[in-house]
């Protein structure tokens, strides 16, 4: 019994860890601002959007800033606020300090 136990004790800690380690924003989707609004933002702080896309429950922009550096983004869906960045020659994400994968 105590082996059965701890084997789906063992299931349970394992199945929930990957979706907790991925998941950057925690936003329903009914609070999410549309993607327009997210570029009119980078665009108004001197970003070129490439593409924008939905990833692990955030934005996910790639962009080139106003200094043409190549930039990949997390944004909230709901503050539009920046959760995480990657830039040109840097090869991992500055908030997480995890390697980035998509």
């Amino acid at each position: 019994m105590i082996r059965i136990a701890g084997t789906i004790l063992l299931f349970l800690a394992l199945g929930s860890g990957p979706v907790a380690a991925d998941s950057y924003c925690r936003v329903p989707l009914a609070d999410w601002q549309p993607r327009e609004a997210l570029q009119r933002k980078l665009e108004a702080e001197g970003w070129t959007v490439e593409m924008i896309r939905a990833h692990d429950g955030c934005y996910r922009v790639h962009a080139v800033n106003a200094a043409g550096e190549r930039l990949q983004g997390r944004f909230d869906p709901a503050t539009l606020a920046m959760v995480g960045r990657r830039g040109e020659g840097r090869g991992r994400d500055h908030r997480h300090g995890d390697d980035d994968h998509d």
